[in-house]
């Protein structure tokens, strides 16, 4: 198994500037890493806090339709290598809810899968290390 550590938890946000400042003031993380523009239907911010920046939280802007107040914790996100050798895996575990390998534009590579319970699982091929 290539599975090393938690990549991020990624947290579904209505504006990423006020969550940006939110975090960084009151959390005290530091921003390592932002994707997309302002007007993007996409937009992503990594922090971390200052010294360990080896598990990250994910802003994630876009529009989100039917979310109940409670349900702002979008996935939990682990690093992975080799994420074809990954993705062939879980594939052949016919776990529920494996999407295709996706890009996101700084090259970093993805797929989700649903846990037992129907949680959202992330496996991250990152290009950012």
């Amino acid at each position: 198994m290539a599975v090393s550590k938690i990549e991020h938890i990624g947290i579904k946000v209505a504006q990423l500037e006020q969550s940006l400042a939110f975090y960084q003031q009151v959390i005290g993380l530091t921003l390592q890493n932002t994707i997309g523009e302002p007007g993007d239907s996409l937009r992503l911010a990594f922090l971390s806090f200052p010294g360990q920046t080896s598990v990250e939280i994910e802003l994630i802007q876009r529009v989100w339709t039917g979310l109940p107040d409670e349900g702002k914790v979008s996935h939990v996100a682990f690093t992975v290598t080799g994420i074809e050798a990954e993705h062939s895996r879980i594939a052949a575990l016919q776990l529920p809810g494996l999407t295709d390998i996706s890009k996101l534009a700084n090259g970093s590579r993805y797929f989700f899968f649903d846990g037992p319970d129907g949680e959202k699982l992330e496996f991250f091929e990152s290009t950012r290390r």
